[in-house]
Parts: structure tokens; C-alpha cells; sequence
């Protein structure tokens, strides 16, 4: 921590949020969002999804339980900066070996605490997700809010290249220690997905590899021949940051594919899937970030509780025919999922792998293997 010193945060629209630094000492930029769930702070850095955005927390106390590598979901932190109410100056678990500010701290991630994130979070609802400017070395208020309204906007910004993989890589590695009745991460298997990494979470991979899948983890710029090149069983579409608009060559490259292997997408992969039907995208208002989202399922109207990060959506009134939404949001009715029966595809906008959140919605990804093996 930095001990004491001042700092700030600042919207483009010119108010401040003045609190106490912690982790790196800097300056940072991005979309201020905020995250509903009560725990899994270390999952939600290193998702890739936050890239360029300043995650605040509205669980109060955070780093009580501190961190440990066993919890990262890829292989840095990818949120641009952290806002919290109160920092936990104790770690208080078997299995940390580090504590939050010193884990920020060490990745070069500027936070800021002491905000009265209650306020912050009823500001954001009102006025909408916007860019911001955090810095905790005794910023200049002035400075700070040129530098919001300076900074990048999430509309029409592709940042997908920005955290994709570079070259094809496979993966192997199961569930964790907290599920030992899954498969190993060794031995023969069955299924061979090709996964677009736009972003991917180690989690998903995962619940993919703990199926029996063997799993190619490849760039998002790669195309359609390419896929089609290394003989998949299935194609998976992964989450991941900014305007799905924007991802034309993984759009076009999807509209080649889809139809050819069964295919299933998540939250970004979800929305490039629906773009490649030719169905069209939106900017929500503040977007959808949590553990606790009640979804209905419409194929029996039974309701699931699912992790979100999400700040662009599906319109549903665009999808064209032979595509209908699977599931629908219960807060604000947005579209949650699709399916294209005739296309052998279907997607989600929100999360089953959870990480941090609610198990309801394994059964996709049984689902996606079920689909696997009446193709096969």
C-alpha cells in the first residue's frame, strides 16, 4: 500500500472520487465499470474481458482472503485500475500467499480506496459507463479529468488483438483442486475443439478439457481455412473485451464457419456469432458485471443465476430467421443466448464457467459435447 497518500478518480464528465492509493503507484485510464459479486476480485483482474477498464467492487471489504496464482485466469492482470470501499490490511486464508495490494503492487496496477463506492456505483447507473482517469501520487484534479476525456472510447475499438494469443497453442490442463471428480489432464481425447481466443479464461478451457476435449487455443485473427485445416470436431468461441463490431475479421471468418462443426460461443463469441448470423449489436447503458444475474431459459422457463461482464449486447429484435433467443436476462429483458438449430450453433452472453460464480449453467457445456458427438 501507499500508506496515505492521496488519490483520485476522475470522469469525463468532471466529478471526482477522492480515496487513498494502494498497489502501484501511477496513473491509469479506462471505462469505469462495476462488479456485483462478493468475492473472486483475482479472477475478475485477470480476465481479459476488463481490458482497459477500472473495475470498482461494490462488496465493500476487499483482499480479506489475499491471492494466489492457483486463481488467475490468464497470465496477467487486464483491468486497467481497481476501486474499492475498504482494502483488508489481513489476509486470512489457508491458501493465499500474497495479499491484494502487494499482488497489484507487483503488476504494476494502480487502485484506489477509501471511495465512497456506493455513490460511484448509483453515479455510473445514472449517467452511464464512461472513461476515467485513476491516479494515486497526488494527482492534479484538472489534469486528471483531460486525461479521461483524452482517453479511448469503448465504441468501435477492437481489442481483441490486444489480448489474443500470438500463435496456436494446445491445452491440456483440467479442473482444479476444488472438483477432483473431473477427468485428469492426461491421456487420449475424444474431442477436438478449436477455441478463438478473443480473450479466453483458463476456466473455460478447463470445463472443456475436463470433457474430454482436445483443445487448440488459436489467435482471433486466424481464418476459416485455417480452422477448417486442423480437422476440429467442434468450434469454440471465447469471451472478451470491447465492441464486438469492431472484430470484422472474426465476424467474417465465423459466417464462413458456422454450419460446417457444431459451435459454441460466450459472451464476445456469443455476440460475433449473432453478427455473423446477421443479426446486429448495442452498447448497454452500464452493462451487466456480477455473480448474482438471474437468466431464464426459454426452453423451460427455468431460472439459472450466472456471472456476467458485459457491456455490449445482442439486439433481439434483429435476429434473422432460424436464430431465437435461448435465454433472456430477468433484470432488463436483454438477450442472454441464441440458438441456430439448422446452423448447429448456439451461444451465451453471460458466463457458465463461472470463476468467480454460480455453477448453474454447466449443462452448456455438455451441451456443446453432446452436439460433438452426434456430428462426429
Amino acid at each position: 500500500m501507499n500508506g496515505n497518500t492521496p488519490a483520485l478518480l476522475a470522469l469525463e464528465d468532471g466529478t471526482l472520487w477522492p480515496g487513498v492509493g494502494f498497489g502501484a503507484t501511477g496513473v491509469t485510464t479506462g471505462e469505469i465499470v462495476f462488479n456485483t459479486s462478493l468475492s473472486g476480485y483475482q479472477e475478475i483482474l485477470t480476465d481479459p474481458s476488463y481490458h482497459s477498464q477500472i473495475i470498482t467492487m461494490t462488496m465493500p471489504h476487499i483482499g480479506n482472503y489475499g491471492c494466489t496464482p492457483e486463481d488467475d485466469e490468464s497470465d496477467r492482470v487486464w483491468a486497467a485500475g481497481l476501486v474499492v470501499r475498504s482494502v483488508s490490511p489481513i489476509v486470512s486464508n489457508w491458501r493465499a500467499n500474497q495479499s491484494l495490494p502487494d499482488y497489484l503492487a507487483e503488476r504494476g496496477i494502480v487502485a484506489i480506496t477509501d471511495v465512497d463506492t456506493r455513490a460511484l456505483v448509483r453515479h455510473i447507473r445514472t449517467h452511464g459507463a464512461m472513461r476515467s482517469a485513476l491516479a494515486n501520487d497526488n494527482p492534479d484534479p484538472a489534469e486528471l479529468v483531460a486525461l479521461a476525456r483524452r482517453s479511448r472510447d469503448m465504441n468501435g475499438l477492437d481489442l481483441a488483438k490486444e489480448v489474443t494469443c500470438t500463435e496456436p497453442y494446445e491445452w491440456t490442463e483440467g479442473m482444479a483442486w476444488w472438483e477432483p471428480n473431473r477427468q485428469s489432464s492426461t491421456g487420449n481425447r475424444q474431442y477436438h475443439v478449436v477455441a478463438y481466443d478473443f480473450g479466453v479464461k483458463r476456466n473455460i478451457l478447463r470445463q472443456l478439457a475436463s470433457r474430454n476435449c482436445r483443445i487448440t487455443v488459436v489467435p482471433a485473427t486466424i481464418t476459416a481455412v485455417q480452422v477448417m485445416e486442423l480437422a476440429p470436431d467442434g468450434i469454440f468461441l471465447s469471451n472478451g473485451p470491447g465492441d464486438p463490431a469492431a472484430v470484422t475479421y472474426a465476424i467474417d471468418a465465423v459466417a464462413e464457419l458456422v454450419g460446417q462443426k457444431p459451435m459454441f460461443g460466450i459472451c464476445l463469441g456469443h455476440q460475433i456469432l449473432a453478427l455473423a448470423l446477421g443479426a446486429e449489436t448495442y452498447k448497454l447503458k452500464f452493462g451487466h458485471r456480477g455473480g448474482n444475474q438471474p437468466v431464464q431459459v426459454a426452453e423451460h422457463k427455468g431460472v439459472q443465476i450466472s456471472s456476467h461482464n458485459h457491456g455490449f449486447a445482442v439486439d433481439a429484435t434483429t435476429l434473422p430467421l432460424g436464430v431465437s433467443m435461448s435465454h433472456v436476462n430477468l433484470n432488463d429483458a436483454c438477450c442472454e443466448g441464441l440458438v441456430a438449430p439448422e446452423k448447429n450453433a448456439f451461444s451465451v452472453q453471460y458466463h457458465p464457467e463461472s470463476s468467480p460464480g454460480p455453477h448453474d449453467s454447466d449443462e452448456l457445456f455438455d451441451k456443446f459435447i453432446a452436439m460433438m458427438a452426434e456430428n462426429s
